[in-house]
């Protein structure tokens, strides 16, 4: 791996663990449930971006897969607190 590439993916790293960072604190303080919500979506998908990171740098494949579960798992989940918030219920 190069000298930049490594050096990019440690800045990446650095700005998605920020990111995230960020993200709990919305997630934990947020006003109303509409940001919480919208805070477990970033971070849901700053989780799947470092994964991503993470395998690229150890040159692994089945980081890839995990990060493909996550971003399905997330989307479900936060879909199904959409319209728990939106309706009240989840199942009609």
């Amino acid at each position: 791996m190069s000298p930049l590439l490594s050096w990019a993916l440690a800045f990446a790293l650095g700005c998605l663990a920020l990111a995230m960072m960020l993200a709990l604190a919305r997630m934990i303080l947020g006003p109303r449930a509409e940001d919480r919500v919208l805070a477990f979506d970033c971070l849901y998908l700053n989780v799947m971006l470092v994964i991503l990171a993470l395998g690229l740098i150890y040159r692994s494949s089945s980081y890839f897969e995990a990060a493909l579960l996550i971003a399905l798992f997330g989307f479900v989940g936060s879909t199904a607190m959409s319209k728990f918030l939106l309706r009240g219920e989840i199942i009609e």
